[in-house]
């Protein structure tokens, strides 16, 4: 019979792996630091440093800085391509455009512009042979309202026309008496034109301002080889000078004429016109 108050044998013990000394203890899941609070992020570590800070500035306003200039760039770019082709509808020739200095995005967003700049090729305008303009525009607002797109408070244009110039569209514009001019001289001393013909004759002109357009007065007619009556040179003078700087876009009118030793320079404005709208006038469809 058992004892029941024998000692049981001795068991074995469990053997466990001795401890690391001073081992760290490892983190919690989920990013817990040991003592209960957040792992700090490498973002907010990163921003710790203020030299990353600056770094981190400067690139961002760079960014913003490339992109405002790209716009600026684009912007500027299409407008002057859109003003130009409005230009060369009107004077029938190339030209080119620019914008002041001022900020040309402000300007959009306002629709309000300023100090364009617009210069032609100089290969004619309108039939007018070797005239080149240099126009001078500011003050310009959009803003669509019936059979207006906008105003220009003031456009200035100096226009030169040069002698040689002068000669070829009076051979090819003006019926007979075209046929007769074989040379063009000028007089700055006394304002006149001489348009030179066969056999030594010649009509001499003066360049005047009429009805907001350039004309040509005929001063004298002189030569025996030269048959054309007075009467029958004047009148074709006339319809050949309101051909080509009458009736033009914006109410455009001559203020002032000079004759060159090379031509004739002239000075045209306007102030306060109306912008027509593309019914009306389809080179300015696009504005």
């Amino acid at each position: 019979m058992t004892d029941p108050w024998a000692r049981p044998p001795d068991q074995p013990q469990p053997q466990y792996p001795p401890s690391a000394p001073n081992a760290p203890t490892p983190p919690p899941p989920g990013g817990a630091a040991p003592n209960g609070g957040a792992q700090p992020s490498k973002i907010k570590k990163l921003f710790s440093d203020p030299l990353t800070v600056v770094l981190v500035v400067v690139i961002v306003v760079a960014l913003v800085a490339a992109g405002l200039l790209a716009a600026e760039l684009y912007a500027r770019s299409r407008a002057n391509d859109i003003v130009a082709a409005a230009t060369e509808c009107v004077v029938q020739d190339d030209a080119t455009v620019s914008f002041g200095a001022s900020p040309f995005l402000i300007q959009h967003m306002t629709g309000h512009y300023g100090n364009i700049s617009i210069e032609t090729a100089g290969n004619q305008i309108r039939e007018a042979k070797g005239m080149k303009a240099q126009v001078e525009i500011d003050d310009v607002r959009l803003q669509s309202t019936g059979n207006s797109k906008g105003t220009i408070g003031e456009l200035t244009a100096n226009i030169t026309w040069t002698a040689e110039g002068i000669l070829q569209t009076v051979q090819d514009s003006i019926p007979v008496v075209g046929g007769f001019v074989t040379g063009v001289k000028t007089n700055p001393s006394d304002g006149t034109i001489e348009l030179e013909a066969a056999l030594g004759s010649s009509i001499t002109t003066k360049p005047t301002i009429e009805d907001g357009g350039l004309a040509l007065q005929v001063i004298n007619l002189s030569g025996l080889g030269f048959t054309l009556p007075r009467e029958t040179v004047q009148p074709a003078l006339d319809a050949f000078s309101a051909q080509l700087t009458q009736n033009y876009p914006l109410g455009i009118k001559a203020d002032s004429v000079t004759v060159t030793d090379s031509g004739v320079a002239a000075l045209f404005s306007t102030k306060n016109a109306s912008i027509p709208a593309g019914e009306t006038d389809p080179c300015f469809a696009n504005l």
